[in-house]
């Protein structure tokens, strides 16, 4: 396949440009969020009452996946579960109480809560930080319960133990693997923009890529990467189990009866994809196809016009060397 008009190099190059959060603009917002746990640490310190135990840089930022349209940053709060309320709402007001007065020159609409973490926003600037309360139990590896977007349950997890999961397979591609995610959340990005049905959380591409990574995918070329994911998704129809065995038994992950069953890392009975029907299924299996066929019919285009038509099918229209 022809490599000549658009090559790894050059989507490598683009993607800095145009895909990943800027390497400053990271340190920016990995620094506020240094700041504000220092500053809720400070104030813990001082008052041994407070059931605010530890706070985790966590998501996309503490990846090391985030997209440069990031605005916002996640960050897990661990709370005693001993003395917090197991009422998800009141849970929530009890955590913004805590951070106001942890913040007392804040002003109450710079921390709100919402659905299921509290927001809290620096005027200057313009970051937002999703607060996401943890229950925690004195557990020495700190698993602990937060409340799931799926369902607003409270399920069980692992902060510490997801960011590990994702380095160890980091560690086997360096900057590949990391830029691989980066790339097809680009895709979902524009995906889910032209077609409003189409949905497919960013953990699940993690997984399925850690899947592809066990079995010995190399990273380092990306559209043959990335085709490696579509085949996937194609051939698999995202009928197969994925589970992993870094920190349980795969045998533990059984009675899972829905559509979709891409599990938890860290918690066997938590299907990361249990909301996921046979008709979302077969619409993100379409678009892999056509991306995938987007990909080869770029790859043998005879004309660099041509190659860039191809390649925009999958990145859209912005998307130019």
């Amino acid at each position: 396949m022809s490599r000549i008009h658009v090559s790894h190099t050059d989507i490598a190059n683009w993607a800095v440009n145009k895909v990943n959060l800027p390497k400053d603009k990271a340190a920016e917002y990995r620094e506020q969020a240094k700041r504000l746990r220092e500053k809720v640490q400070a104030y813990i310190s001082e008052h041994p009452d407070f059931t605010l135990r530890k706070m985790l840089l966590s998501g996309s930022l503490a990846k090391g996946t985030a997209l440069r349209s990031l605005n916002d940053i996640d960050i897990a709060c661990y709370i005693s579960g001993a003395d917090a309320p197991q009422d998800i709402p009141k849970l929530l007001d009890y955590l913004a109480e805590r951070l106001r007065k942890a913040f007392p020159n804040f002003s109450p609409e710079q921390v709100k809560p919402q659905t299921y973490s509290v927001t809290v926003s620096f005027k200057g600037s313009g970051l937002d930080v999703d607060i996401v309360p943890v229950l925690y139990y004195e557990d020495p590896d700190w698993y602990g319960k937060l409340v799931s977007q799926q369902d607003g349950s409270f399920l069980e997890t692992c902060i510490p133990r997801h960011l590990e999961f994702i380095r160890k397979r980091k560690s086997r591609n360096e900057v590949h693997f990391a830029q691989v995610i980066r790339l097809l959340k680009y895709w979902v990005r524009n995906q889910k923009i032209e077609n409003e049905s189409f949905k497919f959380k960013s953990f699940m591409v993690e997984l399925i890529l850690s899947k592809l990574s066990d079995d010995g995918l190399d990273f380092s070329d990306y559209p043959e990467a990335m085709q490696h994911f579509y085949t996937y998704i194609a051939k698999s129809n995202l009928k197969e189990m994925i589970v992993f065995g870094d920190y349980y038994s795969v045998l533990n992950a059984t009675g899972h009866n829905e559509p979709v069953k891409i599990i938890d890392p860290v918690n066997s009975n938590n299907n990361a994809s249990k909301l996921y029907t046979i008709q979302q299924a077969q619409i993100i299996t379409d678009a892999a196809l056509e991306a995938g066929d987007a990909i080869d019919a770029a790859l043998s285009a005879t004309t660099k016009e041509k190659t860039i038509y191809y390649w925009r099918k999958v990145f859209g229209s912005s998307f130019n060397i």
